[in-house]
């Protein structure tokens, strides 16, 4: 009876250990993801509401666009600009940029850096040793004159384990798929990056080239009329001042060019490196602003919704998510922790005899570690986790409130930019027939050339200015894209680019 009684002890015993090990608490805090904030749960994302459309001005760029609030965002949003060449060039990039395959291959070492920990944690350690050990014995320990050389051959299999009693390794996995996750959302980060750097870059090269080309309409109108007004000088109906104002009108219009060649040469420079070229090389399409079609339907995220699709939030969230992780890893420390061990093997002094009878030994241990006095150390190591989690919380709260800000300006943008563009048609439109109107009196000699040299200079700064705001739609437009999150969600995740093995330094 008595010994019945003990096995049943030593059963419960070992079912206790079981039970601790595979159902033991996690100790700290469990996470759960940040609501949305409260004000959120509107529609509008300002303080005053939008209109449902903005305004419509004539000629390109000038068509009215509609806010679509609750509308999802394709994954290829960039597709709504219909740009053959701009869509080409972005699917190339996606494939050749350096910058994408550096943050695929943050994900694959996170993701391999939680391999290695699971594997610790998770499982038993189990190595094999084997040896082989050669030593003489003395004369008195042996009793035999002289002493004795001998060899001792061992064989034997050890087996170690912690029990995860308070959730110290379960809380050090979450830290860990924390980690990887937030790579994760890095590399979806660094998608939407490059996808709208390459947008805004073709915006403002196509912008640059319409600049470009205004200027040299303006230089081609005044090189016209100084051979008109060097025709009159030489008839004597003008005074030299006068032809040397033109001729210097002519000559500022004319630096401003190579200003604008320059800034255009380095855009088309910035926009290679983007797609993963050296500037050098050739096949880069060029792109012009009536190539592109301005978006009039624009998808806009609800503001409830904001959170959960910026991959910056995401992976400020699962910043938070491991620095709560590793409240739970620091609170666990400092609890017993309870290990395993058993050993199985054989030993003996001839080969032959290494699994022969009596050879074999075994040991089984259990042992308990408690923290008793370290100097404070473990709290203090608990109050830096909890420190550093309250940081990564406000560091959270401000990525939100930027991300709200971002699509806030953009909105705001998009309408004050169809508001601009219709002033600025209107103002480039009276420019150019005032310039008509006074390049006609001039010839006849009913206005000063002053009058002349005003007019032209207004039509200058208002064809430059026209230019700029069409330019400023489309590229507000794209900002509003990559403000709401891209629309990453609609498509599979980035796949990750192969691993390359490193160059051998000896070859």
């Amino acid at each position: 009876m008595g010994l019945r009684f003990a096995c049943l002890i030593g059963e419960a015993g070992i079912s206790l250990l079981v039970c601790l090990a595979l159902g033991g608490c996690a100790v700290g805090p469990d996470f759960k993801s940040p609501d949305a904030p409260s004000a959120a749960s509107s529609l509008s994302y300002t303080p005053t509401a939008l209109p449902a459309e903005t305004v419509e001005a004539s000629g390109n760029a000038g068509v009215s666009q509609r806010f679509a609030f609750g509308q999802d965002i394709p994954a290829q949003w960039w597709s709504l600009f219909h740009s053959a060449a701009l869509d080409q060039m972005i699917r190339g990039a996606l494939q050749q940029s350096p910058n994408m395959a550096a943050a695929q291959a943050a994900l694959r070492q996170a993701q391999e850096n939680f391999n290695v920990q699971s594997g610790s944690l998770l499982y038993p350690s189990v190595s094999g040793q084997l040896s082989d050990t050669q030593q003489r014995a003395s004369a008195v320990s042996t009793g035999i004159p002289g002493g004795s050389v001998f060899n001792l051959l061992n064989a034997s299999v050890n087996v170690s384990y912690t029990l995860d009693v308070f959730g110290a390794s379960r809380r050090t996995l979450e830290a860990s798929q924390a980690a990887v996750d937030y790579q994760r959302f890095q590399v979806e980060a660094t998608y939407l990056t490059l996808t709208s750097n390459l947008v805004t870059t073709a915006i403002k090269e196509a912008s640059l080239r319409a600049q470009l080309q205004a200027t040299h309409e303006v230089l081609d109108a005044q090189q016209q009329q100084l051979v008109v007004i060097e025709k009159q000088f030489a008839l004597g109906a003008i005074a030299r001042a006068t032809m040397l104002a033109q001729r210097n009108q002519v000559a500022q219009t004319l630096a401003s060019v190579p200003a604008l060649e320059k800034s255009l040469a380095q855009t088309r420079h910035q926009l290679s490196v983007y797609a993963g070229q050296l500037p050098s090389e050739s096949g880069m399409p060029e792109f012009r602003l009536d190539s592109l079609q301005l978006p009039q339907d624009l998808p806009v995220t609800l503001p409830s919704a904001l959170v959960r699709q910026r991959p910056d939030v995401r992976a400020s969230e699962e910043l938070l998510h491991e620095a709560s992780a590793q409240v739970g890893v620091a609170t666990a420390n400092q609890y017993p922790q309870i290990t395993l061990s058993g050993s199985y093997g054989s030993a003996a002094t001839h080969p032959a005899d290494l699994f022969g009878n009596g050879a074999g030994f075994w040991s089984l241990a259990a042992g308990l570690l408690q923290p008793i006095f370290n100097g404070g150390a473990l709290s203090a190591k608990r109050r830096a986790t909890i420190a550093a989690y309250d940081q990564a919380e406000a560091q959270y709260r401000a990525t939100v409130l930027m991300a709200f800000q971002n699509v806030a300006d953009s909105l705001r943008a998009l309408d004050s930019d169809a508001s601009t563009l219709k002033a600025q048609v209107a103002v480039e439109a009276l420019a150019q027939e005032t310039l008509q109107l006074i390049t006609r009196q001039y010839r006849l000699g009913a206005v000063s050339y002053l009058a002349l040299l005003d007019a032209e200079r207004s039509y200058q700064q208002a064809h430059i200015g026209l230019v700029q705001a069409q330019a400023a739609r489309y590229a507000d437009t794209a900002a509003l894209f990559q403000a709401l999150g891209g629309g990453w969600w609609n498509r599979r995740p980035v796949a990750e680019a192969p691993p390359t093995t490193p160059a051998d330094p000896a070859n």
